[in-house]
């Protein structure tokens, strides 16, 4: 089936479904908890929440030179297995808790902003590693598909969440997350042996030299000088800002949302769960069949502009009409085409780069520069609403940032389409 469905070709299959089944319980997992973590923001309070965005972007920031220094000194077949573990554990010591005392600020605030710098930090690394085994033209054929299988475990999380959180309650949905990630742990393990070996995929690569399971070296602050230092990952980085704009207005509209609808906290559970099960289910399907061939026959630049061209049309319509239909349709939209269109596309440009920069530099991005656009991002919008713009206001201002998003989306795109990857990468990269 993925044969025909992604165009695999032989010897690749026992690395994309290895890859397949590892985002699924990566995804998987965290998307099971993710219903408790906006179940524990409403208790929280938005003002609060919008506090806790400094924490998470802190927190980001500090992972940087710690995750780096892993990197340079830990060989990724006993990094990368390992973290998976910590995060299990991490998972059954907060549903311990969480049984004795679900109210606790501190507990929950921890919670989440641990989750939240959590969720970044695991698909970065994902994406790192796949980005060592497989070549660029690869990418373009096969990326599409092994994204389906995080949205089918971002699917099958919430799924589970909506019909055990009654008997089990939040503090098992965190127990069966960390059961998720014991099976993580087992498909990279299992993509490790295929990488090392040269097996699969990696053994049909075209490269100059076969790759090691090494550490980097290196500087662990190596990453922000990369991106400092290349104009290409400066636009990265500021399309990775522009997309945290459009995602922080809409997660505070759906926040207030459900708050005002919905006093049982199990209930907000869920409809959170159930608002992700509507994302999953028409993210996978595009994913499956549709995003790997945008990417071939219209290039990396439809990825990375569809969902901004889209955000445009919608923050107009939300200014024009702030109903709570509207406000569903764009959040649908938006979260339906970062993880259909735009996170494949935007993992895509890293593939011509380096090692050191696909773990240092783009963790540096998807992590801190992310985070700390969204606690900008969640204090911009506080501070709009107590200048009384209302829905109308900030949905405007969300719309001229989505312009500027469309157009730098188009630039990145065109300048990865068009020009020769090698050339690319000599020109973009840091020197040594």
């Amino acid at each position: 089936m993925a044969n025909s469905l992604a165009k695999v070709e032989g010897h690749e299959l026992s690395t994309v479904l290895a890859a397949f089944f590892l985002f699924f319980f990566v995804l998987g997992s965290y998307f099971a908890v993710r219903p408790v973590r906006e179940t524990i923001a409403t208790l929280l309070g938005r003002a609060y929440v919008a506090d806790l965005w400094l924490y998470t972007a802190a927190f980001s920031i500090a992972i940087v030179p710690a995750f780096g220094w892993l990197v340079a000194r830990v060989r990724r077949g006993v990094l990368l297995p390992w973290i998976y573990g910590g995060v299990a554990l991490i998972f059954v010591a907060v549903g311990f808790v969480f049984r004795a005392d679900e109210n606790s600020r501190t507990v929950g605030a921890f919670f989440y902003v641990w989750i939240s710098v959590l969720n970044l930090m695991l698909v970065s690394l994902f994406w790192s590693f796949l980005l060592e085994i497989f070549s660029s033209a690869q990418a373009k054929r096969l990326f599409g598909f092994i994204s389906a299988g995080g949205t089918a475990g971002a699917l099958a999380g919430p799924v589970i969440t909506r019909f055990a959180v009654d008997s089990v309650g939040n503090s098992g949905i965190l127990f069966i997350a960390a059961v998720g990630f014991i099976g993580a742990i087992v498909c990279q393990r299992i993509l490790i042996r295929i990488w090392t070996f040269g097996e699969g995929a990696a053994a049909a690569r075209v490269r100059e030299e076969r790759p090691v399971d090494a550490a980097t070296g290196g500087n662990p602050f190596a990453g922000i000088g990369i991106v400092l230092r290349s104009p290409f990952l400066w636009g990265i980085a500021g399309f990775v800002v522009l997309l945290s704009a459009a995602n922080t207005f809409v997660y505070f509209e759906q926040l207030r949302i459900v708050e005002d609808s919905f006093s049982d906290t199990g209930r907000r559970t869920q409809v959170f769960a159930n608002i992700e099960i509507v994302v999953q289910s028409l993210t996978i399907f595009t994913q499956i069949f549709l995003t790997g061939r945008i990417a071939s026959t219209l290039g990396v630049r439809a990825l990375l502009t569809i969902v901004p061209c889209a955000m445009v049309i919608g923050f107009v319509a939300l200014a024009m009409a702030p109903a709570l239909s509207v406000v569903l349709v764009v959040l649908v939209t938006r979260r339906w085409g970062e993880y259909a269109l735009v996170r494949p596309g935007r993992e895509m440009l890293f593939s011509t780069f380096d090692t050191e920069t696909k773990y240092k530099a783009k963790n540096f991005i998807d992590v801190p520069v992310y985070r700390a656009a969204d606690y900008v991002g969640g204090q911009a919008k506080t501070a709009l609403d107590l200048l009384g713009s209302g829905p109308t206001g900030a949905s405007l201002v969300a719309a001229a940032l989505a312009a500027v998003w469309v157009v730098l989306g188009w630039f990145l795109g065109r300048s990865y389409d068009r020009a020769p990857h090698a050339a690319l990468r000599t020109a973009q990269a840091p020197a040594e």
